[in-house]
């Protein structure tokens, strides 16, 4: 069984674990494979003890930052400091991060004491202080009492947890995760973000995190990074991300799923009305627009809600499913986009039905076809 830390002996593994973080600085990253630009110019300053997410979908370039930021993959272009010191140029053991690896990349032959402590020998540390700073790593991680198993006796949860601790025992100023909750069922994966979240908290070190999961960067982070095509779309804080996302493209990533093309006809006070999808809508402007202009509505499904009369767009269902408090839908406008929406009843494919955006909750951005 598990065992909880009390609140003191917390603190004082807090005290064992912690290093000092420093402010780490990607001045103009750049990372080519042949001719594809994988990495286009990264700018990020990141303050100590920070947890930062590197949020995008699969090919974003998230990932190959972080590589970078490792040391795992050189530099086609940039500076990477931390502190006063430049790094890019080091060994990535000489960096002296620690990372947690999707896969969680155990010795499936060693037991968690020697996993954990694998690090602290490639350092040098061993002996009594190893033992002490490995069994201070695994209370950290609740898992004292599994130090003598081996990887496949555990559940997948718990190796996480040991690859964690072998993260942070060799007292990292930097912690780098790649999606390391991907392999878990979505039970493990919401236990686990309130683990790594309070780790960080009492660790000190700052936390680099790659995710393709908007839930996952809103928990977790203190500011989210979107990257689209090795670029930084947006930095903000969670909120700011999910409220006032500065493009259409991190829209779609924060979860505005539903994108219509049309064109502006009026502008007042921050909103604006387009003509879409055979009606008339409005939003908050994110861009600039006048009257005329080509722009995109942009709303999440839990607020493009099936009316029974009225004003909306008209559409045509073509999938429902049931998700507790409501049902959700799939429906195909006249001119053949994809809506996302929400239902108070189930409405059979092949039903037609009107869709209207919660008042407010809408963004509208300058652009062409969604």
């Amino acid at each position: 069984m598990e065992t909880t830390l009390t609140l003191p002996a917390q603190h004082e593994a807090k005290t064992r674990l912690a290093r000092q973080s420093a402010r780490l600085e990607l001045d103009g990253l750049r990372r080519s494979f042949g001719s594809y630009n994988a990495l286009d110019g990264i700018d990020l300053t990141i303050e100590p003890g920070e947890f930062i997410a590197l949020l995008g979908p699969s090919g974003c370039g998230k990932s190959t930052a972080l590589n970078c930021i490792a040391g795992l993959l050189s530099l086609t272009g940039g500076e990477i400091r931390l502190g006063d010191k430049r790094i890019d140029q080091l060994e990535p053991e000489k960096r002296g991060f620690g990372m947690v690896f999707q896969s969680y990349a155990l010795f499936p032959h060693m037991n968690v004491r020697k996993n954990v402590g694998f690090g602290l020998a490639m350092q040098g540390v061993r002996g009594a202080e190893a033992d002490k700073r490995v069994m201070d790593a695994l209370s950290l991680v609740r898992l004292e009492s599994q130090a003598d198993k081996l990887p496949g006796q555990m559940s997948g949860g718990q190796q996480q947890r040991v690859a964690i601790a072998r993260a942070v025992v060799i007292r990292p100023p930097v912690v780098l995760m790649d999606e390391p909750l991907s392999n878990l069922d979505a039970k493990l994966r919401l236990e686990m973000r309130a683990e790594i979240r309070g780790i960080h908290d009492q660790i000190g070190s700052t936390t680099i995190y790659v995710t393709h999961d908007q839930d996952e960067a809103l928990s977790l982070a203190d500011r989210i990074v979107v990257m689209s095509q090795g670029r930084i779309m947006q930095i903000g804080t969670p909120e700011d991300l999910y409220l006032r996302p500065n493009h259409v493209d991190v829209a779609d990533f924060m979860g505005f799923r539903t994108r219509l093309s049309g064109r502006v006809v009026s502008v007042s006070g921050g909103e604006a009305t387009i003509e879409a999808a055979g009606a008339r809508l409005s939003g908050t402007a994110r861009d600039p627009l006048k009257p005329g202009d080509d722009a995109i509505l942009s709303v999440r499904p839990e607020d493009l809600v099936a009316v029974d009369e009225g004003e909306g767009i008209p559409v045509t269902v073509t999938s429902m499913e049931y998700r507790g408090r409501a049902f959700f839908g799939v429906a195909r406008a006249a001119t053949g986009a994809d809506l996302y929406f929400r239902a108070d009843r189930l409405l059979p494919r092949g039903a037609k039905a009107r869709l209207k955006p919660d008042e407010g909750r809408s963004l509208v951005f300058r652009g062409g076809k969604a």
